[in-house]
């Protein structure tokens, strides 16, 4: 089975994959601007003693690092900090009442340092306020609230209760491209159009003036493109090279170049060189760079749509009922065991249990069920729902990190940050992408230097700028974590949880589909499917008579017929001289009547010759159900068939798996022959029945075996041993009882066209991976020998213009790989549920 060992979103215990007990920590990295970042950065952290593991997500902008529990959070920012870019913590300060001694602070402080996440924490007794610092990804304003309150303080009100970090950190980045792309735009035009006089006659002279020139280049090479020489400085610093280091490499050159001829025309006049300048290249390169960062930032945060959507579903208050009164509160003020007042249009705050009323509730948002449900007392309900129409009050059982919403949020970030294995060799190649390309830009100078026509230095020159810009390891290290961000965010919409990008990728090599059928292919409990009547009865008459008899029954068969009864309103009539045959079936008297109600060795056993009705029990008996004679006055009158109905969409399923060119194999204990009528009639391949749960694991490394790679569909609990034996596990849940922890793939409902679903979506976003690295690859196979100037003795085709046009290509790489992933967003299930 393949799984992520993960056991919480920050420093939490879990075991690391070679046994031994480590810790996570997840936390926002900012600065990066290509895959070779995150490779600077995983080897700064990796060094960091006690790490076990390291990985940077550069499209997620995320780390995470297994660690000894004893490693400090502090060593591994201070080791990000190092490499040159800035790991992403928050500061808040919270007032707080009740502060009357030293005493008081040593509580709270030590309450506050004691949640994980949180870095330092430090209480002002004179202003009566905690400044606290903390990872966002671990630990929001309402924990740090909630910790005071538990050690008997009051926090008060803050400015800002909540904040989206990184959206906020983004819309940051985003403002800062966009006041550097546009001011930048107004100093690079007239640079370009006075640079190429031929081309624009109208242009005035002065604006032709190398000094005016240099002028207007100036602000844009070090303001507009001081982030390129401030992220060169930083791994410059430990011996490394990213995209910054060729963007700025490449834009110093010309405009080092073009500054020299400014100043000294004649000495390049004297050696035969026209001197010509080329601010318009420095200038138009950084433009037009900034315009593919600020494309690129604005994609970017729409991959991450899906985490704001989750996010946004949580409700902001609830009307808790305390000490008799309806009080409105924070709802991370919302404790367990509280009694909560929803009112019709509300959002259901948190996870409980219905105690009083009666409502439909729309859960679409959580499960993907477009249809209300139906909710009345001792029925579960999850927070972030939508109330409909009656009112209703509940009982708290799941409140803050526990609630089915929190949990939903914290698998759909993790499965985001993580990596997909084909993501590996992009992972190599970016980690030594750059050190080649500066390689290659300068044997590509040499060359035209010694072999080239006159000029020849300064035909190697753009050629060397060229080959520097138009490299492009921003497309390789976005192919794969936007296509996963995206998919696995879409997935969440649909109520399918995907563990991670090793989930996706093996769900798009999957073979077969074993099923459980109780509980999974089937309702998990009996209903009445058949009632066949004789001797004068109705088949309603029949159903009252029975239901009478098992009227407070607790056997599964006699709830179900009692329920079947109930739900068409039948009246039923109190039982009396009530007895039960073990294995046989219950005897009785019903409104004067001896009414008897059982299989046919009761009816041997009594003397009762069923009749006609032996043939109808031997049909119904090879459909796969149960038919229990009933007996009314010592009369064969009639049966009543039960079965573990099958989920509704499970043909439909079957079907469509089948069309995916899988093999379905179903499991059951049940006998072979109720077992292969089931298979029959939901259209499955191959049965293993009478298996026993110990064994189920065992059928799978049976097909495994085969060669097939298999994906086990179960309850996520009593499934568990063949869950984990499998190549993919994937757990049906019913909205709050959600296996999340189990299996590689959760379904929040409970519904099988999840799975094909599941499937469907791994092979789309699999296939947009494969087109986003072949195009990535392909981009910079082709780009850097045209770059180089290999047209040039092949075909006599010289590109003067190359170093902007390399940019222009270079910017639209990376907004084009993302714009593919995003494409996924419009993904649509071929089975609508």
């Amino acid at each position: 089975m393949v799984r992520d060992p993960v056991c919480g979103m920050s420093i939490d215990e879990s075991q690391a994959a070679a046994g031994g007990t480590a810790a996570r920590l997840d936390f926002g990295v900012g600065g990066m601007s290509c895959a070779s970042c995150a490779s600077t950065i995983e080897g700064a952290l990796r060094n960091v003693p006690g790490v076990h593991s390291a990985s940077v997500n550069f499209a997620a902008e995320r780390a995470t690092v297994f660690a000894a529990p004893a490693t400090a959070p502090g060593a591994l920012l201070a080791a990000v900090r190092g490499a040159g870019y800035e790991p992403r913590t928050e500061r808040v300060t919270i007032p707080i009442g009740g502060i009357s001694c030293a005493s008081c602070i040593q509580k709270i402080e030590g309450a506050l340092q004691a949640l994980p996440g949180v870095l330092k924490a430090s209480v002002n007794l004179a202003t009566a306020k905690a400044a606290v610092e903390y990872l966002p990804l671990r630990v929001a304003p309402a924990e740090l609230r909630r910790a005071i309150r538990e050690v008997g303080y009051e926090p008060l009100e803050m400015a800002e209760d909540s904040v989206d970090t990184e959206r906020a950190s983004r819309e940051r980045e985003v403002a800062t491209l966009r006041r550097k792309f546009w001011v930048g735009l107004a100093l690079t035009l007239p640079v370009f159009f006075g640079s190429f006089p031929e081309w624009f006659p109208w242009v005035p002279a002065f604006l032709r003036e190398h000094w005016l020139l240099l002028l207007l280049t100036t602000p844009v090479q070090f303001w507009g493109g001081w982030q390129f020489y401030r992220g060169t400085w930083a791994t410059l610093k430990h011996g490394s090279a990213d995209m910054n280091t060729l963007i700025a490499v490449g834009t110093s050159a010309a405009y080092l170049y073009s500054l020299a001829v400014t100043a000294a025309p004649d000495f390049f006049a004297a050696r035969g060189i026209r001197p010509m300048v080329y601010f318009d290249t420095a200038a138009v390169i950084i433009v037009l760079i900034l315009l593919g960062r600020l494309l690129e930032v604005l994609a970017k945060g729409r991959t991450s749509e899906a985490i704001r959507k989750l996010v946004g579903l949580q409700a902001k208050t609830a009307r808790v009922i305390r000490d008799g009164r309806e009080r409105d509160i924070p709802v991370e003020e919302v404790r367990i065991g509280d009694l909560v007042l929803v009112r019709p249009g509300e959002k259901v705050p948190v996870d409980g249990v219905v105690r009083e009323g009666y409502s439909a509730v729309d859960e679409s948002m959580i499960t993907g069920e477009s249809l209300p449900v139906e909710k009345q007392k001792a029925d579960p309900v999850i927070g972030a729902t939508l109330n409909k129409t009656g009112a209703f009050r509940f009982e708290a059982t799941k409140v803050g990190k526990d609630t089915v919403l929190a949990q939903i949020i914290r698998l759909v970030e993790e499965a985001q940050g993580s990596k997909a294995p084909i993501q590996r060799l992009a992972d190599r190649v970016a980690g030594v992408f750059v050190p080649i390309v500066i390689g290659v830009a300068v044997a590509t100078f040499l060359v035209w230097w010694w072999l080239g026509p006159a000029p020849a230095a300064l035909f190697g020159l753009l050629s060397f700028v060229a080959v520097l810009i138009i490299a492009c390891p921003c497309a390789l290290g976005l192919a794969t974590p936007t296509a996963i961000m995206v998919g696995t965010g879409k997935g969440a919409e649909h109520g399918i949880l995907i563990r991670g990008g090793e989930s996706l990728e093996m769900a798009h090599r999957l073979t077969a589909v074993v099923f459980d059928k109780t509980g999974t292919l089937t309702e998990g409990r009996p209903s009445v499917t058949d009632l066949v009547a004789r001797d004068g009865l109705d088949a309603a008459g029949l159903l009252a008579l029975a239901a009478s008899l098992e009227k407070g029954s607790e056997h599964p068969l006699g709830e179900a017929i009692v329920r079947e009864a109930e739900g068409r309103g039948l009246a039923l009539s109190a039982a009396d001289a009530f007895e039960a045959v073990p294995g046989r079936g219950v005897r009785g008297a019903v409104a004067g009547r001896k009414v008897l109600l059982g299989n046919d060795r009761m009816l041997s056993e009594e003397g009762i010759a069923p009749g006609a009705l032996a043939a109808e029990a031997e049909r119904l008996a090879a459909a796969g159900k149960t038919p229990m004679f009933v007996v009314v006055d010592s009369r064969a009158a009639g049966i009543i068939a039960v079965a573990d109905t099958l989920k509704a969409g499970s043909r439909e399923a079957v079907d469509r798996l089948h069309r995916l060119g899988l093999q379905v194999v179903m499991l059951t204990g049940d006998n072979r022959r109720t077992a292969e009528a089931i298979a029959r009639s939901v259209g499955i391949d191959r049965v293993k029945a009478e298996v026993l749960p110990e064994d189920k694991a065992a059928v799978v490394k049976e097909l495994q075996a085969e060669g097939q790679v298999v994906a086990m569909v179960g309850d996520g609990i009593n499934d568990a041993p063949a869950l984990a034996a499998s190549d993919i596990g994937i757990a049906m849940g019913t909205g709050t009882d959600v296996a999340m922890e189990a299996a590689d793939i959760t379904l929040v409902k409970g519904d099988l066209r999840g799975v094909v679903t599941s499937i469907e979506l791994s092979r789309r976003t699999l296939r947009t991976i494969k087109q986003n690295l072949f195009w990535a690859f392909i981009y910079n196979i082709l780009g850097i020998p045209v770059a180089a100037g290999v047209l040039y003795p092949l075909f006599g085709v010289w590109l003067d213009h190359m170093p902007m046009i390399a940019a222009a290509a270079m910017a639209l790489s990376s907004v084009s790989v993302v714009t593919n992933s995003l494409r996924l967003r419009r993904f649509r299930p071929a089975l609508a549920r």
